[in-house]
């Protein structure tokens, strides 16, 4: 095919000797508001299910859905049989995981699922000190916080995969796209046997954003409707488990939190996947546009102007991604991530910089990496992103910029 997370900054708010902002010409405050791509709230996909219209829309009359159970007899009794049944289609339809003969786990987004993951996986184990867990840096900066906030006895948060030499159980996230920077991860970084447990964080692996070179097929894998349809906000994530008593567990963990997760939200996404899925065959309404052409030429069109950006201002630069045969869209295709992965000139710390010019980053110390990266929302609207792309046109060196 041809194309043309809200956070606060460290509670210190440091910067470390090291890193400066000299060398870059002083910026003339302006009262406009900062543009905000810190986190990957995704208001981008509000222009297509604009046209989409009612379509997806769920209207549910007084009586329906009392109950805390759902109407099938599956594992999670909690789900809804129709978002099951839609999840496992939208699956197929795209071919990004095999899901047969695997329990599906609905959560209140994969944040929840995220932590029942873990409960499940350490619980497993029945071992006295908590479980050391980790991931590769740069790793998405939630996963610590996440993982400290309890303050739980079955695990603990150890940083970066490749610095872990403890001779111990673990769990190893494996991010695939990765979150901050769009790469592929196909394996873990560690292999220690026995020793180690695997959780597939796959939000990104969709075909807006990348080849789908393959269906995953691993032990546990999570999704989130958040970054598959656009619909944030109605907090439905779900996982792939292969194992039953590690699905069961993780159904207790999430009956324990929240005694199960809305029936609304399960209906409403269940009516969107249904339309994605309908989008996708070669006979669809003519009034349907397929999402993920759709999804992914905006994307497209998004990384471009980017890229020309960068190219023109030199403070910059970004990652580049190969080209993948995509089994979904039979062709060859290029990777455009929901989040750019951009570093500044060595020395120049680039959140601070960017936020002098009113555009609001997230630091590469938050992912475990240097201060020079930030993280960038590609999924914000497009008022926000065209003004992004204006601020940063205007960020240039001075004379002795190259000097420091």
């Amino acid at each position: 095919m041809t194309c043309s997370d809200h956070q606060a900054p460290d509670s210190n708010g440091s910067t470390p000797n090291h890193v400066r902002t000299n060398g870059i010409a002083p910026h003339h405050h302006h009262p406009q508001p900062i543009v905000s791509l810190d986190h990957g709230d995704p208001t981008m996909y509000e222009a297509y299910w604009k046209k989409a219209g009612q379509r997806c829309s769920v209207t549910m009359s007084g009586f329906q859905s009392l109950s805390y159970f759902g109407d099938g007899k599956t594992l999670c009794w909690f789900m809804e049989k129709k978002l099951e049944d839609e999840i496992r289609k939208l699956h197929k339809v795209t071919g990004n995981a095999v899901v047969d003969g695997k329990h599906i786990v609905v959560g209140t987004g994969s944040s929840q699922l995220i932590l029942a993951a873990l409960y499940a996986l350490a619980y497993t184990l029945d071992i006295s000190n908590p479980v050391d867990v980790v991931s590769a840096a740069p790793y998405y900066s939630s996963y610590p916080e996440m993982i400290e906030f309890l303050r739980t006895g079955l695990f603990k948060w150890s940083g970066d995969a490749r610095c872990f030499d403890k001779d111990v159980p673990y769990i190893e996230f494996v991010t695939s796209p990765n979150n901050p920077d769009g790469s592929t991860r196909e394996a873990a970084v560690m292999n220690r046997g026995q020793l180690g447990m695997l959780v597939h964080d796959l939000a990104y692996y969709w075909p807006q954003y990348t080849a789908i070179t393959s269906a995953a097929d691993h032990d546990l894998m999570l999704f989130t409707a958040s970054k598959c349809t656009g619909h944030a906000g109605s907090r439905i994530g779900w996982a792939v488990v292969r194992e039953e008593n590690v699905a069961r567990k993780m159904v207790k963990f999430i009956e324990m939190n929240t005694i199960g997760v809305s029936k609304e939200a399960q209906l409403r996404s269940a009516s969107v996947m249904e339309l994605i899925s309908l989008s996708c065959q070669k006979r669809k309404p003519c009034d349907v546009e397929s999402f993920f052409d759709y999804s992914q030429c905006t994307l497209a069109d998004r990384w471009k102007r980017l890229r020309d950006v960068v190219t023109k201002n030199q403070l910059f630069s970004l990652p580049k991604f190969p080209s993948h045969y995509c089994n979904f869209r039979r062709e060859v295709v290029q990777t455009y991530p929901a989040f750019a992965w951009m570093k500044c000139k060595e020395g120049i710390d680039g959140e601070r910089l960017l936020r002098e010019h009113k555009i609001g980053t997230r630091s590469g110390r938050r992912f475990g990496w240097e201060a020079e990266y930030v993280r960038i929302s590609m999924l914000s609207r497009d008022d926000d992103f065209d003004l992004f792309l204006h601020r940063l046109s205007t960020i240039q060196p001075t004379a002795n910029g190259n000097q420091n």
